[in-house]
């Protein structure tokens, strides 16, 4: 994809960044090394890689799935202004 300087003054106006000429030519400089460098990488072909979900094969610590605290719904529900067959009853908010 090229740009012409048209198009960076353009984007810059629809970005509304004051651009002036020598830096939108910068800029543009920098856009195309940028699309060049995209058209390289897509040129590469990638068919036989396998995708990975991680880059260094990476694999997760896990805990024991244990239970560490006991179950005291009983006295939450205790406290509770409403409960009804194990259920916290709340005011209605949409109608």
């Amino acid at each position: 994809m090229s740009l012409s300087l048209d198009d960076v003054k353009r984007v810059a106006n629809l970005a509304r960044i004051e651009v002036g000429e020598d830096e939108a030519r910068a800029t543009l400089a920098q856009l195309t090394g940028i699309f060049s460098l995209i058209e390289q990488m897509q040129a590469v072909d990638t068919s036989a890689i396998k995708p990975m979900s991680h880059p260094q094969d990476a694999v997760q610590r896990l805990r024991d799935d244990v239970v560490t605290e006991t179950d005291q719904h009983k006295l939450f529900q205790s406290i509770a202004p409403q409960v009804e067959a194990r259920f916290y009853l709340v005011p209605k908010v949409i109608e």
